[in-house]
């Protein structure tokens, strides 16, 4: 088995267990040692996976690090651990940073058992850096992120080779973030740099804020766009034949509905239509999931009837919500995008699997 699929195993087991995992301890044992042998590395031999590793930093004697990894007799990595339920933060790092000048160690990482946050010395030798410079989601990755987690793998593990591209990934995850929050919250200096490259007058504070507003839709026009061709290649791979124009065939839908009331039928919720059948895909075949568009909502059904209702998107206000069908109750939750529909894929499954009697 991969390391890609060792990885999904563990994340398909999280949803399951996750609200029954309330201590460190719980986290340790459901989670955490899952990954760590994922890696190549037998956590059940102590002279390979050390726990509650020990070693005397001045006149501070027996504060422990959760694991030592230990590779030809020398110590790799050091993992600090904390509850699943816990958001990670410089202060739960305190203790890597102390272990690690005391130790051989050039790799540390502070894990909730989802989220793992690896650091180096590459600002200062032998002092660990403040920032981690790679971090990966058992839950959400990319496959680009495997291949950098493969260089930590028992069987590839190279420190040439990670602190090589160690500093290129500290700074390109930097830059992303930056990235992610200037599309979400556009800063001032953000705006002008767009504005001044396409506008010719003087960038008063009106205009800066007129400015604000073009920049947030651009980015969600172009944010969508970007989804939906990439839904589009994923479906039409699948299955050429019966997807031939994704977007077309719902606004056809649309305007052959009678009496729409002027209902215009959004990007956004054609967007989501698309990745509801890319989510049920797999489980039903995507002709019998239709879309079916009102005043108030999206609602998407199966076989076109209205007494399945699979979801509902709550598109037409400022804030998102994604309805979740459960017997004839409707939970709206809150969603910061489409993207975030992903996230239920379980529990829009359930639904569907209520009407077909699984």
């Amino acid at each position: 088995m991969d390391l890609i699929d060792r990885i999904k195993d563990i994340a398909s087991r999280i949803p399951k267990q996750i609200e029954h995992i309330q201590t460190e301890e719980a986290t340790k044992n459901a989670f955490i040692m899952p990954f760590i042998s994922s890696l190549g590395y037998d956590v059940f031999n102590p002279l390979e996976v050390i726990p509650e590793f020990t070693a005397d930093i001045g006149t501070k004697k027996g504060e422990k690090v959760d694991y030592a990894i230990k590779k030809d007799d020398d110590i790799i990595i050091l993992i600090e651990c904390k509850w699943s339920g816990a958001d990670l933060h410089e202060n739960h790092a305190s203790q890597l940073y102390r272990y690690f000048s005391a130790t051989e160690a050039r790799f540390a990482i502070l894990t909730n058992g989802i989220d793992y946050e690896f650091y180096s010395d590459i600002d200062e030798p032998n002092k660990m850096d403040s920032k981690p410079f790679f971090s990966f989601n058992v839950l959400h990755f990319e496959n680009h992120q495997i291949n950098e987690l493969k260089k930590f793998t028992k069987s590839s593990f190279s420190l040439e080779d990670i602190l090589t591209t160690a500093s290129t990934l500290k700074y390109t995850g930097a830059i992303k973030k930056i990235l992610e929050e200037e599309l979400k919250n556009p800063s001032e200096a953000f705006v002008r740099f767009f504005a001044s490259k396409i506008y010719d007058g003087r960038l008063t504070q009106p205009v800066i804020e007129q400015f604000t507003d073009i920049v947030k839709e651009a980015r969600n026009q172009f944010v969508n766009e970007r989804i939906n061709e990439r839904l589009k290649s994923a479906l039409s791979a699948n299955d050429p034949e019966s997807i031939s124009d994704i977007t077309s065939d719902v606004e056809e839908k649309a305007d052959e509905e009678p009496g729409n009331d002027g209902i215009e039928t959004t990007q956004e919720a054609i967007d989501g239509y698309n990745i509801i059948k890319s989510i049920l895909r797999e489980i039903v075949d995507v002709k019998r999931v239709a879309m079916r568009d009102t005043k108030s909502y999206c609602g998407i059904l199966l076989d076109d009837n209205n007494r399945k209702p699979i979801c509902r998107l709550h598109f037409n206000y400022s804030q998102k919500y994604l309805g979740i069908i459960s017997g004839k109750n409707e939970e709206r939750i809150e969603i910061d995008g489409i993207d975030d529909i992903f996230k239920y894929a379980d529990r829009i499954k359930a639904t569907l699997a209520e009407y077909e009697g699984n």
